[in-house]
């Protein structure tokens, strides 16, 4: 971990920056971190920022089934190829801001996850080579609605019930240098852990994930992989706090809002 570096996206006085953490100070970049970690010389107290989903409006790919004991929890067979999903750019919100509970929401879970930020154009890699293309990593909260991806599911898709607007909260942070194969996620909502889970026991692999994706279509830098969540996902109410925590990148908070019922 002494070799890796945390990396904002971040908002002061009216304008948007990236920088590198250090301490309570951000050294400010010349550009984003897909074009180099060139610093302006400028540094910025990390108090006065406001911390900003790592990616601005990410393409989102998501990994379901991808813990052997998250899918036992499921009822589900082990997935012979990934089972891949997508969420949209809007779905995207940061840490402190918050996830929009749907008016006529019934179960929506939290599911705690590692992200993978691709920092390179990606088309046939290798799995060998695959890590070479990743800039670094962040927390993940893939919110669901339970009652409307059922519904999906049992005709093949998954898309409208993940993919709700603030459903996708990314940060604080990207990491770089980090080890994918050995990092433990968890979740807590209200304080009470309800998540403690190891990218050990993924199914599929961050580096074969990245492989399989690349051989269907090219992979941008600031694309988001969502690699699966651990057993243990559970409700979110209108009033929580969730927090994911991955102990080599930070802790992404936000809190639960109820939506407002449109015409009202």
């Amino acid at each position: 971990m002494n070799n890796t570096t945390h990396i904002a996206r971040y908002a002061l006085q009216g304008r948007i920056h990236y920088g590198i953490v250090e301490g309570d100070r951000l050294r400010r970049l010349a550009a984003p971190p897909f074009e180099g970690l060139v610093e302006t010389g400028d540094i910025d107290p990390l108090a006065q920022a406001k911390l900003l989903a790592p990616i601005e409006r990410p393409r989102i790919f998501g990994a379901a089934y991808n813990y052997r004991e998250h899918t036992k929890e499921s009822g589900k067979k082990e997935p012979e190829a990934p089972v891949i999903f997508m969420k949209p750019s809007t779905a995207a919100v940061g840490p402190g801001d918050s996830i929009v509970y749907p008016w006529d929401g019934e179960i929506v879970h939290y599911e705690g996850e590692l992200c993978a930020v691709m920092g390179k154009t990606a088309r046939y890699v290798t799995e060998a080579d695959a890590l070479d293309y990743v800039l670094g990593y962040t927390c993940g909260n893939d919110v669901s609605d339970r009652v409307v991806q059922r519904r999906e599911s049992a005709f093949g898709c998954l898309l409208a019930g993940k993919g709700y607007d603030t459903f996708a909260p990314i940060g604080p942070h990207i990491v770089t240098g980090l080890d994918p194969s050995k990092q433990r996620v968890i979740t807590r909502v209200n304080g009470a852990m309800r998540q403690d889970g190891s990218t050990a026991d993924l199914v599929f692999s961050v580096p074969f994930l990245i492989a399989y994706l690349s051989r269907f279509m090219t992979l941008l830098p600031g694309d988001v992989i969502m690699t699966g969540t651990p057993a243990g996902v559970g409700l979110l109410q209108p009033g929580d706090t969730v927090e994911v925590e991955i102990p080599g990148i930070g802790v992404l908070s936000n809190d639960v809002t109820l939506e407002s019922r449109p015409g009202r």
